[in-house]
């Protein structure tokens, strides 16, 4: 009877241990003690291990975009299950872009997701990742075609920027079809002024290019009145159409501008001068990326419209390709949910927004 009693108290102690152990999986003994012993130790499941989540480090141009801020946050939204996400602030300099770039490899990340200061710059970044074989993604600044050649590891997400030209031309043609009254001196042609982001940019450049080609295209004439850069800024913007109005306020017939951030400040200086009060004056302002900001002015019937540049979809598929090549996977459709074109480039749609449909936006 004491044996049977020591028997139960001493397989009681081993399910006990058995039970407090770490999640670790430990290497099973071989001995015969082991293989044959009774009781709940030689019955319980082994704990599992638990994966790590690969660690991605995300260099964004400028916290103060407006329209990367959405990107952000469509990046850390993405990654909750998936990825840890270290993202930084390269405060609008290549230099400190570098630097951060220099940190994260020292942190040994597990990939790089960039929003280049500077696309020329690229080459720097992937000899950098290259060097420490940590596969990088940039995002939303296309690098040179050269530049993503140089390793099988360097992706790119984005939008194709003729595309969201093409869209705000024809935004402007759509309304100058349905209201003549828009040609002021009667001539067949939209006299317009231009709002252009960051020169060289490869959005700034092509935006500027195909929205006035999308008018020709419609079968109508323009004649460009002024043109300046107002770096994606909302209060460059307003400056810089004040100046124009102060120039050629009577030849003015539209505002082209390269983001909305832009053309909502090319919306205040045209207020300033009694522009969209009931029943007064109206000039019809296009822009681009649908953020809230510029869908409030949707509502208000101050911007006319504007491209949807899909920010959650561009976050979600940074995140997705990085954490694939992080997981040492190949991108493709089948691993990051988002078709890849050429292997190297995934291309997220735009879509034209006016009042009427602004709600998809939202």
């Amino acid at each position: 009877m004491k044996k049977l009693i020591t028997l139960a108290v001493a397989s009681a102690l081993v399910a006990t241990v058995a039970g407090c152990g770490s999640k670790t999986e430990t290497a099973p003994s071989t001995s015969p003690a082991a293989s044959t012993s009774t009781g709940a130790a030689a019955t319980a499941a082994p704990a599992k291990t638990e994966a790590k989540k690969p660690t991605i480090g995300v260099a964004i141009y400028k916290f103060d975009d407006t329209f990367m801020s959405g990107v952000r946050a469509a990046i850390a939204d993405a990654a909750k299950d998936k990825a840890t996400v270290d993202i930084v602030d390269s405060q609008n300099s290549q230099p400190t872009q570098n630097d951060k770039v220099d940190l994260f490899i020292t942190k040994k990340v597990n990939a790089l997701a960039i929003n280049a200061v500077d696309r020329t710059a690229a080459g720097v970044i992937i000899d950098k990742a290259k060097t420490a074989n940590v596969p990088v993604v940039f995002l939303n600044r296309e690098p040179l075609a050269d530049d993503m050649k140089k390793w099988d590891k360097v992706y790119y997400v984005g939008a194709k920027a003729e595309q969201s030209g093409t869209m705000e031309g024809q935004l402007l043609v759509d309304y100058f079809k349905a209201h003549p009254e828009a040609d002021k001196n009667k001539d067949g042609k939209i006299q317009y002024v231009m709002l252009k982001g960051e020169p060289g940019h490869q959005d700034a450049e092509l935006r500027t290019k195909f929205s006035v080609q999308a008018i020709t295209d419609a079968g109508l004439g323009v004649e460009k009145i002024a043109e300046d850069t107002a770096m994606w800024d909302r209060v460059k913007g307003q400056e810089k159409m004040a100046a124009f109005l102060a120039a050629n306020e009577d030849k003015i017939e539209a505002v082209i501008a390269n983001n909305d951030d832009m053309a909502l400040g090319a919306i205040e200086a045209l207020k300033a001068k009694g522009y969209f009060k009931e029943g007064g004056k109206y000039m019809p302002v296009v822009g681009v990326d649908a953020t809230a900001p510029a869908l409030q002015a949707l509502g208000d019937g101050t911007l006319l419209g504007t491209v949807l540049n899909d920010a959650k979809n561009q976050g979600a598929a940074t995140t997705n390709v990085a954490t694939a090549l992080a997981n040492g996977l190949v991108p493709s459709k089948e691993t990051t949910g988002y078709d890849v074109t050429d292997g190297k480039y995934i291309w997220i749609s735009y879509k034209k927004i006016t009042k009427a449909n602004m709600n998809e936006a939202k």
